[in-house]
């Protein structure tokens, strides 16, 4: 297994190699030939959402999310499972079903299937609540109910051993925001359900943002005693030089701040990311600027 303070990859040296934190990326369909060159954390893009691990309700399919998982396993870095609960990829059927019934069950054979070091257990709850949320609660009593009890569900299965996550984007720009996220985070917090919080860093949150705006709001979150994990991190720009400089202003702040134990970038592949030019790396193998100097500052940079 991995060690808690250092990570490294068996056959590999990726950016963060020796470093106190690790720099991941998703897996696609399959594990591009390069990915060990550079990471040391994965996800499945979108191998382990519900709608595609279970998109009919008798049966589960597991292959991509498997495949992600295997390759940590193998290659000895951490695992994150995403996602539990997200209202934007959940199976057509679910509107059918009980669902909190349908819920503990997915949680359940996930938790039987896999040992992940996190848990992204409810993402975007702020942009896209999950349409079964009435059903584990509603607002209730804490005016998060449903999010407590999915919480509840996973800690019950997974136990102490995987670090739950919340996760949310538009959080890294917006102080308003940070508010309402650390209202759940807090509640989650006080009944010991919590064990990180995850903010998404798209390039249409953090492209124009302000390295000292990055820091205040990483700092806010921090301020709970609850470690910070970029989780969704990408960058374009207008040409290569400009994603370049646009990552010499963003990353900076994210790495070095003592608040944040791990980042998960996006995507890497320029033609094979999920928004267009946030690529660092051709499909040809060619390292773009950003990339160039990301394995610089990485090698310079020592957390």
């Amino acid at each position: 297994m991995f060690s808690a303070l250092v990570f490294t990859s068996l056959s590999a040296s990726p950016l963060a190699a020796g470093q106190s934190k690790w720099l991941g990326n998703v897996i696609p369909g399959s594990v591009p030939a390069n990915w060990d060159t550079y990471w040391n954390q994965a996800a499945s893009e979108n191998g382990c959402h519900w709608g595609t691990v279970q998109p009919t309700s008798g049966s589960f399919s597991w292959g991509q999310c498997d495949l992600a998982y295997n390759h940590c396993q193998t290659k000895a870095i951490p695992f994150t499972y995403v996602c539990l609960l997200w209202g934007s990829q959940e199976p057509a059927w679910i509107g059918g079903a009980d669902g909190k019934t349908a819920f503990t069950n997915l949680v359940k054979a996930a938790a039987g299937r896999y040992k992940p070091q996190f848990v992204i257990v409810v993402d975007e709850a702020l942009h896209a609540p999950s349409s079964i949320r009435n059903s584990l609660g509603g607002s209730g009593s804490t005016g998060w109910d449903w999010i407590v009890t999915a919480f509840e569900i996973a800690r019950s299965a997974f136990g102490p051993g995987t670090k739950l996550l919340i996760n949310d984007y538009g959080i890294v720009n917006d102080s308003g925001a940070v508010q309402r996220y650390l209202g759940i985070i807090n509640i989650l917090k006080g009944k010991s359900l919590l064990d990180g919080i995850g903010i998404q860093c798209h390039q249409f949150n953090v492209n124009t943002l302000a390295a000292a705006t990055i820091t205040a709001n990483v700092n806010s979150l921090g301020a709970t005693g609850l470690p910070v994990y970029p989780s969704e991190l990408d960058i374009n720009g207008n040409s290569e030089a400009d994603q370049a400089q646009i990552y010499q202003r963003v990353f900076p702040a994210l790495w070095t701040n003592t608040n944040i134990k791990g980042i998960t970038m996006w995507g890497y592949i320029t033609g094979q990311t999920w928004k267009d030019g946030t690529g660092i790396v051709d499909a040809g193998g060619r390292e773009r600027q950003a990339m160039t100097w990301l394995k610089g500052y990485l090698d310079t940079t020592k957390v």
